[in-house]
C-alpha cells in the first residue's frame, strides 16, 4: 500500500494539538515507528530539528537527515530503513534542488513504491504533487512546477492561514492549473494509491477542498472531513 498524508499546516511546527501527529503514528507502527525529519525546506534548521525531537521523540524512534551538512553516503539504505519520512515547511524549489542534486527524489520514489508512509505539512506537502502554489518565489504566490509528482494534479497549502491563498489557486485553476486539492492549517488529506480516502483535522471548523475547472471558470467544493477530536 503506498501511502501519502498531505498537510495544509499543523503537525509538530504550528499546531497546539498532537492530533495529526497522532494520525499519522497510528498509520505507521505507533511508539516503534521509525520516523525520518528531513528539514531540507528549511536549510536543515536547527529550530525544526529541536521541536521534532521534543515532539516526536519520545513517540517513536525519531531520527532525521541532514543534506546541508550530510553525514550519510548510503542514503538509500538509510531512508528505506524508517516506517515514515516526515517532511517539513520552508521554501519548496529549493528543496526540491536540493533533493535532486543529493538523489533523494529518486530515494523517496523508492520508499513510495516500498509503503514507507510519506508525509508532511506545507513544503512537505505541496512537494508530492504534480504542481502547486508556493510563496517560495517571493512577492506573489506563484504557480509550482514539476514537482515530485508521486500524486496527480495541484495543491494549495496554508488555504486559510494566508489571504491570498484562496484567491490566487482559485485563479490559476480558472486558468488552467491541474485540478487538486487545497487545505486549511491542521487539515490533513490521506492518499493512498494515489486516491484520497480520507481527511482529518486537528480543528473542528478546518477542512479540505477539491478545486477544478469547469466552463473555463474554477469550482470549489468542500470535502467531508473527519475531526480527530472526536475519538479521543
Amino acid at each position: 500500500m503506498k501511502q501519502i498524508i498531505a498537510m495544509g499546516g499543523g503537525g509538530f511546527l504550528m499546531d497546539e494539538n498532537p492530533l495529526l501527529d497522532d494520525f499519522i503514528l497510528k498509520r505507521a507502527k505507533g511508539r516503534e515507528s521509525r520516523v525520518c525529519f528531513l528539514a531540507t525546506a528549511s536549510g536543515d534548521s536547527d529550530r525544526m530539528l529541536v521541536n521534532f525531537y521534543t515532539a516526536l521523540g519520545p513517540r517513536c524512534r525519531a531520527t532525521h537527515l541532514p543534506l546541508f551538512r550530510r553525514e550519510h553516503s548510503d542514503l538509500t539504505t538509510y531512508l528505506l530503513n524508517h516506517d515514515v519520512i516526515y517532511v517539513g515547511g520552508g521554501n519548496t524549489p529549493n528543496m526540491l534542488a536540493v533533493w535532486r542534486v543529493h538523489g533523494v527524489d529518486k530515494v523517496l520514489e523508492q520508499a513510495y513504491e516500498a509503503g514507507i508512509l510519506l508525509c508532511g505539512l506545507s513544503a512537505g506537502a505541496l512537494c508530492w504533487f504534480q504542481t502547486g502554489v508556493t510563496d517560495s518565489f517571493g512577492g506573489p504566490l506563484a504557480p509550482l512546477e514539476s514537482a515530485l509528482g508521486f500524486l496527480p494534479g495541484s495543491f494549495c497549502p496554508h488555504y486559510d492561514g494566508d489571504p491570498r491563498r484562496r484567491p490566487t489557486y482559485q485563479r490559476l485553476i480558472g486558468e488552467g492549473m491541474l485540478p487538486g486539492y487545497a487545505a486549511d492549517v491542521g487539515a490533513a488529506l490521506n492518499f493512498v494509491d494515489g486516491e484520497l480516502v480520507e481527511v482529518v483535522t486537528s480543528r473542528p471548523e478546518v477542512g479540505a477542498y477539491r478545486l477544478e475547472r469547469r466552463e473555463d471558470a474554477f469550482h470549489e467544493e468542500r470535502v467531508p472531513a473527519r475531526y480527530l477530536g472526536e475519538a479521543r
